[in-house]
């Protein structure tokens, strides 16, 4: 059985031509672009929390480094580096292998070097560092939405949460969506072009990783206002002849407080729109105008169902020590 070193030497340790040195020492040396500011982030997945844990092992080191990567897509920041640390409660050669081999699918499709980590034994647990350049002054934050901004999203929020409600057995989706759904959940799809292409458009941007309502919410508390949701501009989630009222109820409240879509929720003026359609077919991701920030209570955001009435939602978001 290989041990810690020799699993890293392994499965860990590639070429990192981005670095000034990789892995092998104490510490990775690196050398961002001249002029360029750090953004940095990381995430940790444990599992029974962030994932099943029999989820496919591939499809799992995909999902460890695109969690991070869309921190970094949220700030329209290009990604660059990586540290992985792990603890396994076992050596399984054959799962490590897999989660290598889709972490690293993962770095070489957004152009990430992985640059060091750690591995120790303990309950399946992945934390992950990313680090990303942005150059002065242009990257996007949470704090500069003002009223009457437009409020954006990207792809669909609340496949992902269907995608757990399906394989958990809470809900009975009509096809195809079972398959995407749980697509959506085990392989996100972090937004880092569309991150660079809302430079000088967005006003604000978050990723979607807790909830949408939650994660808008975030945006509307540092920018000092609030924000109106109109569900009737959300995007469409399953129909059929299955898609009855219970249906319809878990999809809505996946979609506005499911999390782990990783899709964007920005803000911009109305004068950007047209700038933001031509993004969209650029990109060819739908993005959907979904509402506006309103001058009121910092970070409080009102959902509007088709004749203009509040909703209320018991859960606007996931919150780990709720």
């Amino acid at each position: 059985m290989a041990g810690e070193f020799g699993l890293i030497d392994k499965y860990f340790a590639r070429p990192t031509p981005s670095a000034v040195l990789g892995p092998g020492d104490d510490c990775a040396l690196l050398q961002p672009s001249p002029g360029m500011q750090l953004a940095v982030t990381t995430d940790m997945l444990v599992a029974g929390t962030h994932f099943l844990p029999d989820t496919d092992p591939l499809r799992l080191g995909w999902k460890a480094l695109a969690v991070n990567l869309s921190d970094l897509a949220a700030m329209g920041a290009t990604p660059r580096w990586a540290l992985m640390a792990g603890a396994l409660p076992a050596v399984d050669e054959d799962w490590i292998a897999k989660f290598a081999d889709g972490f690293f699918a993962c770095a070489a499709e957004y152009g990430v070097d992985v640059v060091g980590g750690d591995t120790t034994r303990g309950p399946l647990n992945l934390c992950i560092t990313a680090f990303g350049e942005v150059a002065p002054g242009r990257a996007l934050r949470r704090d500069g939405a003002r009223p009457g901004d437009l409020i954006w999203v990207s792809g669909r929020p609340g496949l992902a949460a269907l995608g757990l409600a399906h394989l958990q057995g809470r809900v009975a989706l009509p096809e195809p969506w079972p398959r995407l759904c749980v697509a959506a959940l085990e392989k996100p799809r972090p937004r880092v072009a569309l991150g660079r292409a809302l430079d000088g458009i967005a006003s604000a941007a978050i990723d979607v990783s807790d909830g949408l309502l939650a994660d808008l919410g975030h945006i509307a508390r540092r920018s000092g206002c609030a924000a109106t949701v109109r569900l009737v501009q959300l995007p469409h989630l399953p129909k059929g002849e299955t898609y009855d009222a219970d249906l319809r109820r878990i999809a809505l409240e996946c979609q506005v407080a499911g999390g782990d879509d990783y899709e964007l929720c920005f803000t911009a003026p109305g004068s950007q729109s047209q700038a933001i359609a031509q993004i969209a077919a650029r990109l060819e991701l739908p993005l959907w105008c979904i509402g506006e920030m309103t001058a009121g209570p910092a970070g409080e955001v009102a959902v509007l169902d088709p004749d203009g009435q509040p909703v209320e939602f018991e859960r606007r978001g996931y919150e780990h020590f709720a």
